[in-house]
């Protein structure tokens, strides 16, 4: 698919989903299931990249981040997702710990905006992500960071449901496995997001070249 969308600064934002130490360092609770994707992808490097790009363009920047965890959380609740078991049990992303702090490459700059945090997969879903866009006259945004065929997933399609120009960076988004990039960029994406692009496609793009995206 060729993408004739062009990432204008005034229009365009950059989101940063789940950048927590726990799915992206050495040492968090997640990293040993994601490293194979990972590194086979570049994903960290292609993630600086697109960040450095964003920001040297004057795209505007959103930390789109999971709920952080504490031992009280869903007590009370009653209809918890298999996700938010396991999350629950094994305290991923838990307040105050360092597996919570974000990830030193991808950490916020001062003017950079961290939205209210989703409690499933939804970075739109109960928070102030669809308001905050709306309020800095963004129409397209541009998802990379973790996981593929969970919260970057949900959150493009909900999206592309609100009216947002979608594009999945696909070797800056991560996975814990090879079936859920798979089920992302084979068979989901390709319903819903107007680009895929490689983070090389994006850069060219950006900065005036002819990229283009594939489904």
């Amino acid at each position: 698919m060729t993408c004739e969308a062009r990432y204008s600064p005034d229009e365009t934002a950059l989101l940063i989903v789940d950048p927590y130490n726990d799915f992206l360092s050495d040492g968090g609770k997640l990293w040993p299931r994601a490293k194979t994707v990972a590194e086979r992808v570049g994903l960290l490097d292609h993630m600086r990249v697109v960040l450095a790009t964003a920001r040297a363009r004057g795209l505007r920047v959103f930390i789109v981040p999971h709920h952080r965890t504490t031992p009280g959380d869903y007590r009370t609740w009653e209809y918890l997702s298999p996700t938010q078991r396991r999350i629950a049990a094994d305290q991923t992303f838990a307040e105050g710990s360092w597996g919570a702090e974000w990830h030193p490459d991808f950490r916020p700059r001062q003017d950079e905006i961290v939205v209210r945090q989703h409690w499933a997969s939804s970075g739109f879903a109960n928070t102030d992500l669809d308001f905050m866009l709306k309020q800095h006259g963004v129409r397209k945004i541009v998802l990379i960071g973790m996981r593929a065929n969970t919260c970057v997933d949900t959150t493009a399609r909900f999206g592309q449901e609100l009216g947002y120009h979608v594009t999945l960076v696909r070797d800056a988004i991560g996975s814990l496995g090879w079936e859920e990039m798979t089920a992302t960029f084979d068979l989901n994406a390709p319903l819903y997001a107007h680009a895929v692009l490689t983070a090389d496609e994006f850069v060219g793009l950006v900065d005036g070249g002819n990229g283009e995206g594939s489904r």
